[in-house]
């Protein structure tokens, strides 16, 4: 019986191994505290975004800004919405990383149904094809992007 990865208390240098039993309860506990470690990092940098920005809309409410400031002001507030829009899809990645540690798919080809394999996780945890099935997606979008 597997044990409960989410309370799953791993060694400090745990790395997965190709010699366990993939998707072993130690190697969904590693995914898991790396998958919510990586939101709680981006919720941080979101949180980080919107403080900027309502600095910004404070300090040109408040008319503290010449006209080159605000223009300055604006492209920030600009980059910092392009931020909050990476932030968003990388959010909707990890929770779906996340839905599917909790349905037991997690590791598994959403195509073929195979083993992503441990060091593709280890490069991109929220992958969620192989690498073969990822580059015949990639063949299909582009050959469908130029009829």
């Amino acid at each position: 019986m597997k044990k409960n990865y989410k309370t799953l208390e791993l060694p400090a240098n745990y790395k997965p191994t190709l010699k366990e039993e993939y998707m072993s309860s130690e190697q969904l506990a590693y995914f898991y505290h790396i998958l919510t470690e990586r939101r709680q990092e981006v919720l941080d940098s979101q949180n980080e975004s919107l403080t900027d920005i309502q600095n910004i809309k404070m300090a040109n409410d408040a008319g503290a800004v010449d006209s080159i400031d605000a223009a300055s002001a604006k492209e920030n507030a600009l980059m910092e919405l392009r931020i909050m829009d990476r932030d968003n899809n990388l959010l909707r990645l990890i929770d779906s990383a996340l839905k599917r540690l909790e349905n037991g798919t997690y590791g598994y080809c959403v195509v073929t149904g195979e083993e992503i394999g441990i060091k593709r996780l280890m490069a991109r945890p929220m992958a969620t094809m192989t690498v073969e099935a990822q580059e015949e997606h990639e063949r299909k979008s582009k050959s469908s992007a130029s009829e």
